[in-house]
């Protein structure tokens, strides 16, 4: 009967240690910016919410970002499993896999974005324009696109289809330092690059991109999940995304801490924190959020097919959303389910 009894007792070890192992074997690949767009990321990986919610044997390996075709070529390649990323690079991600690569599960962020002029550049309506240079933060991203299809419909022909109006794709950084040598006349970009511009480039906000949008709301953010770690590991993108909807409702109720929190984190990740105006200023336009406000990145993928970004035959993206995992968790929440 002993020896049965330690029988037992060494084999529920072993299967103890064996659950262990089988655990530590598994993380997750986290990518996200360094910018206030992805708030939620930036403050629950330095409160440790993340790690707290799916355990300490789970590791989560963090890759920081500053553009978002990177983060689907990393996506593409394998090495990453879950991403906080605009609207077009995951559309651009979505269509050149063909669907198999990943999926949009949440909202993260929206507005931000708006276009600023040099004080001195004269533009007062849209017909000052003309021959003008309107950089924007990179060919084909979020506000690329925005940029162009809003010139468009203004009937501003840009230079490469014979008009005059210049866009010049540029790193936000070096917006900055061309608004300032006078090199660009304006820029169509994102927080907090457009209060930077604003207060320390002297600039003007000519249009902010809130009023284009129904309500003023249109997604800036969205986290995408790699279609094999989604389906395989459910359970850890509903642990990630319980942290996510439980962070944006925190920072939206205790704003002024999470402004601290963030900054503190963008000197770290940056060298560089934000001056108390810039932050405020910043979070003045943009909301965390954890709706992927589908109908606007419909919107965007309408804009950027017509731009010619997404080739001849425009794709059915209806498939990008699997937001079932989010609904189950505000439906534990009490709160409304999304569409």
């Amino acid at each position: 009967m002993i020896n049965r009894a330690v029988f037992l007792v060494s084999l529920l070890t072993v299967l103890v240690l064996f659950v262990r192992l089988e655990a530590e074997e598994v993380g997750m690949r986290v990518g996200y910016f360094p910018n206030i767009t992805h708030s939620q990321a930036i403050v629950g990986m330095a409160n440790g919410s993340f790690q707290k919610e799916l355990g300490r044997d789970v590791k989560i390996d963090v890759k920081i970002f500053n553009a978002g075709p990177y983060v689907i070529e990393a996506m593409f390649a394998g090495k990453l499993d879950l991403a906080y990323i605009g609207p077009n690079p995951a559309i651009n991600g979505y269509i050149k896999s063909n669907g198999e690569a990943l999926r949009i599960v949440a909202g993260a962020s929206s507005g931000g974005a708006a276009l600023v002029v040099r004080k001195d550049s004269g533009i007062k309506e849209v017909k000052d324009l003309h021959k003008k240079r309107i950089a924007s933060p990179q060919l084909g991203n979020t506000q690329d696109v925005s940029l162009r299809a809003w010139l468009k419909h203004n009937d501003m022909l840009m230079t490469e289809k014979g008009g005059d109006v210049q866009v010049v794709p540029v790193s936000n950084p070096d917006q900055l330092i061309l608004f300032l040598n006078k090199q660009i006349d304006a820029a169509w970009t994102i927080e907090p690059w457009v209060s930077r511009l604003v207060k320390e480039g002297t600039g003007v906000i000519f249009l902010e991109e809130s009023s284009l949008w129904p309500k003023g709301e249109y997604i800036t953010a969205n986290i995408i999940v790699r279609k094999g770690f989604l389906d395989t590991h459910p359970v850890l993108v509903k642990k990630w995304l319980r942290t996510h909807v439980n962070l944006t409702q925190w920072v939206n109720e205790h704003l002024s801490e999470a402004k601290i929190i963030i900054n503190k984190e963008l000197k770290r990740l940056t060298g560089a924190a934000l001056s108390e105006d810039i932050l405020n200023s910043s979070f003045d336009r943009l909301r965390v959020t954890y709706n992927p406000l589908k109908t606007s990145l419909f919107t965007s993928l309408d804009w950027a097919f017509e731009q010619g970004f997404l080739g001849e035959n425009k794709t059915d993206i209806s498939g990008i959303y699997d937001i079932r995992i989010l609904n189950e968790i505000l439906k534990e929440k009490g709160l409304v389910p999304l569409d």
